[in-house]
């Protein structure tokens, strides 16, 4: 496993929300046509993809140096799964709940993601994924809205949408 600290990537600026409105030209994924009722066989799916990466043997290297590895990805798609469960466990009970900023660059350089153990993220993410997945099991009103601090809002049912996409893409970024 690396030691050295890699260098950062450059910060991620595009404003994802797009996918909502269109396939993503490089993953495929279509918000539009995705049935949110299958969010928790399809986080069980991805978490089963991810765990296949975390047993492959070049988890820990980057494609290029501006670009991250594998694992530092499965560990920023467990910190989402983390992250979109607190959201969305804040928009089922509390009135359009805005949420802080969360800068994934930062958290990746702050938590070493380059030098964790890839079984301990397999089990993380999985643990997370499942844990999101009895979240959305309460879902019962899918128009309940939370706002981004950048100030896009969602209803439950687009942030299920835009939720899926990320860890969906980041499976192609990884050639999975």
């Amino acid at each position: 496993m690396p030691t050295a600290r890699p260098a950062p990537i450059p910060p991620e600026t595009k404003n994802w929300t797009w996918v909502l409105e269109r396939p993503c030209p490089d993953c495929g994924f279509d918000a539009s046509s995705f049935d949110v009722g299958t969010i928790m066989a399809a986080l069980d799916d991805n978490a089963r993809r991810w765990e296949a990466v975390l047993r492959r043997g070049e988890t820990t290297e980057r494609p290029k140096p501006d670009v991250w590895s594998p694992l530092e990805y499965a560990c920023h798609v467990r910190d989402v799964f983390r992250i979109f469960e607190t959201r969305l466990r804040r928009m089922i009970v509390e009135d359009g709940p805005r949420f802080a900023n969360w800068d994934q660059d930062e958290t990746a350089v702050e938590d070493n993601y380059h030098a964790q153990d890839p079984a301990v993220v397999a089990r993380v993410l999985r643990a997370h994924a499942d844990s999101l997945a009895a979240t959305y099991g309460t879902v019962t009103d899918w128009t309940r809205t939370g706002h981004r601090s950048d100030g896009a809002t969602f209803t439950i049912d687009s942030f299920t949408r835009y939720l899926l996409h990320d860890p969906l893409h980041h499976l192609w970024d990884v050639g999975a």
